[in-house]
């Protein structure tokens, strides 16, 4: 039986010890399991990681290939070169492929790239980087000419950054070289172009001011300075309207607003002179506009209307004398007149026929406007003068004279378009009656004060010159009386215009004869072109401007 236990505790000492063997085996198996889990997790960490950088790679890779295939198909070239007493290129991308030459030829020093630029521009290109390198500059710009393989002369704008290392020594220099060529002809040729247009205003006959957007001059010409007698320094940031009469100057005051929203404008004034001289001109001014449409100034070309207006004035001077030149003696009639033009000559006409040996025979007014004004109305008027008088001394009825008119004056203006419109009035004091044709024009006016009464003489006629064939017919009226006023006129007077754009009329017109019924004819006109006056202020007239008054007084 001892025998036995001790078997069975060497036994069990035995399975003990296994067991305790398979405890450690347990713990051991245990510890592979948590490191093999570790190791798992760190797998997919770095799997994890790995995955991306590849994809960051991929992108740098993709963004890389895209960058250079922007480079080789831009034409900006980039390069490094070292920095020091002897540079060396270390760099520069495909896209030199433009100018014929590939990148080998550069790096393996069978070219330097000095040996592209051209000859005229390397001497100033070495100076000029010699220059920078001692001035220490960090980024400066070079333009220059480069030779390409076929000898072809490009432009070129070199743009060069410094690259220093930590300590602050410079190592590289490196940039871009941008082909310019197309924008240096661009600018060749705006430069001519400029030279050009600047050779034809300096060398222009009339004067010539540029201004900014607030009408302060900023160049002049030649012409302009001698007509003027200032110097350009002198005219430079003064305005126009400091050189102008004061007549002008009241014009542009008033209509600057009208004007300046014009883009092209012609006006004509008087200007003064640094010796006091006023000089006649014809203004055509514009505005000047970007791109945008944005205003950045004005310009203005002015014309010396000294000599033409001298030839006009001359010819004005010859129309006026064919005007009538004294007051009628007429007995019962108290008549005055008045014809002003737009311009020195127009195409308005007033005419007195009547027996000079005679102060009670009849007396005829006629009053014409050719169509339009100026130098051709002046001639027509002139003619149409002369048949009138011609054909009026000889034995006729009042519709005889003016059809015979009519006849002559078509065969003379029918291709042209002109025409011309009349009123022919007959006054016979002794028998107290008026005869009138109207051709064409507005009616006149008689105001009878006693009943405070307008009555219009019409009657029916077209324009002289539009028709050959036609026959006027005449008009009659009885029973004249002291103290009624007769008004015969020309539509500059009801159709002239002030600032705002307000028509004068006729209204104004009866109302100035009516206030003044009981003054003479030459007061009552004097009034109308006073009052006239006084609403066109700062406006120019637009038509010749003529009004015949003729006041009944003394009749028996």
């Amino acid at each position: 039986m001892g025998k036995n236990c001790n078997y069975d505790l060497t036994e069990l000492a035995e399975l003990r010890k296994k067991a305790a063997e398979a405890d450690d085996l347990r713990r051991k198996l245990a510890a592979v399991g948590e490191e093999l889990d570790r190791l798992k997790k760190n797998f997919i960490k770095q799997e994890e990681k790995f995955t991306r950088e590849c994809e960051a790679r991929s992108k740098m890779e993709k963004a890389l290939r895209m960058a250079e295939l922007i480079v080789e198909q831009s034409p900006v070239i980039l390069f490094r070169r070292s920095a020091g007493d002897h540079t060396q290129l270390e760099y520069i991308s495909d896209n030199i492929r433009q100018f014929g030459f590939t990148p080998e030829v550069f790096m393996t020093g069978e070219m330097k790239f000095r040996d592209i630029v051209h000859p005229d521009d390397r001497e100033r290109l070495v100076q000029e980087i010699n220059d920078y390198a001692r001035q220490d500059v960090e980024e400066y710009t070079q333009v220059y000419r480069c030779l390409t393989r076929n000898g072809d002369v490009r432009w070129v704008m070199d743009q060069t950054s410094v690259v220093r290392n930590g300590a602050g020594e410079k190592t590289h220099n490196q940039g871009i070289l941008i082909d310019i060529t197309k924008r240096k002809l661009a600018q060749e040729e705006l430069r001519k172009s400029e030279e050009k247009y600047r050779r034809i205003v300096e060398t222009a006959a009339e004067g010539f001011f540029l201004m900014d957007d607030r009408l302060r001059i900023t160049d002049v010409n030649m012409a302009c300075c001698r007509m003027l007698g200032y110097t350009r320094e002198e005219l430079i940031g003064k305005r126009p309207i400091d050189f102008a009469s004061d007549k002008f100057k009241q014009f542009m005051l008033f209509n600057k607003e009208r004007l300046m929203q014009e883009e092209y404008r012609e006006s004509e004034g008087t200007v003064i002179a640094k010796d006091g001289r006023h000089i006649p001109v014809l203004i055509h001014g514009n505005t000047l506009r970007s791109d945008s449409g944005a205003i950045i100034g004005n310009m203005a070309f002015l014309t010396d209307m000294t000599v033409h207006k001298r030839a006009l004035a001359l010819a004005g001077e010859v129309q006026k004398s064919l005007l009538p030149q004294d007051k009628p003696m007429v007995q019962g009639l108290d008549i005055a007149g008045r014809n002003v033009s737009c311009d020195e000559i127009g195409g308005d006409y007033y005419d007195f026929i009547w027996r000079r040996d005679s102060k009670r025979g009849p007396f005829s007014v006629v009053v014409g406007d050719i169509s339009g004004h100026g130098v051709e109305s002046a001639l027509l008027m002139t003619t149409a003068r002369a048949f009138l008088r011609m054909r009026a001394s000889q034995p006729g009825t009042l519709s005889e004279v003016i059809s015979a008119m009519n006849h002559q004056l078509s065969l003379d203006v029918l291709d042209t378009g002109r025409f011309m419109t009349l009123f022919y009035l007959t006054i016979e004091p002794a028998l107290k009656q008026l005869s009138w044709i109207r051709a064409g024009h507005d009616p006149a006016l008689l105001y009878d004060p006693l009943h405070d009464e307008f009555e219009e003489l019409k009657g029916s006629g077209i324009a002289l010159g539009v028709t050959d064939e036609f026959e006027y017919v005449e008009n009659h009226r009885k029973g004249l009386r002291n103290g009624q006023i007769i008004a015969i006129g020309t539509d500059g007077i009801w159709e002239a215009f002030n600032r705002q754009g307000e028509m004068f009329g006729k209204d104004r017109l009866r109302g100035i004869i009516r206030r003044k019924a009981g003054q003479t004819a030459g007061d009552i006109l004097g009034a109308v072109y006073s009052e006239l006056n006084r609403f066109t202020a700062g406006q120019k007239s637009e038509d010749d401007i003529t009004l015949v008054v003729i006041k009944v007084d003394g009749l028996e």
